[in-house]
């Protein structure tokens, strides 16, 4: 007889339900309970709404768990201890929990910090992550460009690393993919000008998502509040490792 039930961290993709992986589908025809992220009781979630938009039937049990937009880790911890208790006591009935995620739940995700906390409260709890499509493989592929090539280097970091980060990341990897970008998107936009490569960068903006939206002329988006699912991705034509990496290779060939 099964004593404890599993939690699953499942990825939903960005926000195209096409973009479900049928492992994921299959996992919430289960029956199992359903949870999902909020940042307050009022607001929508981004992870829940996916699923309604695919079709899939909303199970008997369903619960939002909390998780505000906070730097204070008092609350964040307040919130974190109060939504590993919820789902420990499903799983403490036996239930498996399906913990919904925008996304790719291994891949700067609520789930991570979600799983912990409920390891830390039973460590026996089972966890069984499903992989998803990251927003940024979605971005690329709406913008019909590869992120990389052959021997591109590729760098993703949310934005709030700060300037310091992205100028140095810049000199670094030939890609760059900039997530949840708005609360820099200004002082980004004012580097990318002062290293003349903002007409090699793409704004994406809830990929997937009925909402989508796409700007190519990222110079435009200056003063512009955005939404917090966006992104930029950079192409650094000033980058030369990549060059002189299959310059070798070619000489070595040739040889």
């Amino acid at each position: 007889m099964k004593t404890k039930g599993c939690l699953y961290g499942i990825s939903l993709g960005p926000g195209d339900p096409g973009l479900i992986t049928r492992k994921a589908w299959e996992c919430l025809q289960q029956n199992a309970v359903w949870t999902y992220p909020k940042r307050n009781k009022k607001s929508d979630s981004y992870a829940f709404n996916i699923a309604m938009r695919a079709g899939l039937e909303l199970p008997t049990e369903h619960q939002a768990l909390i998780f505000p937009m906070t730097h204070d880790e008092s609350k964040l911890a307040k919130h974190w201890l109060a939504s590993a208790q919820t789902v420990l006591e499903y799983l403490q009935q036996g239930k498996d929990v399906m913990f919904l995620v925008e996304g790719d739940a291994s891949t700067y995700s609520t789930f991570g910090h979600l799983a912990r906390t409920v390891q830390s409260l039973d460590e026996d709890v089972e966890l069984n992550i499903i992989a998803g499509v990251p927003s940024f493989h979605a971005a690329a592929a709406r913008i019909q460009t590869p992120i990389a090539e052959v021997d591109d280097t590729i760098a993703i970091i949310p934005a709030g690393y700060g300037l310091t980060m992205i100028e140095n990341l810049l000199k670094n990897f030939d890609v760059l993919v900039l997530l949840k970008v708005k609360p820099l998107l200004n002082d980004i936009i004012d580097l990318l000008k002062q290293k003349n490569i903002l007409q090699h960068a793409s704004f994406i903006e809830k990929a997937g998502a009925p909402e989508e939206r796409v700007v190519d002329d990222v110079a435009s988006l200056y003063g512009e509040k955005v939404n917090y699912l966006s992104l930029l991705l950079i192409k650094n034509p000033d980058r030369v490792r990549g060059e002189m990496i299959r310059g070798c290779r070619k000489k070595t060939v040739s040889e």
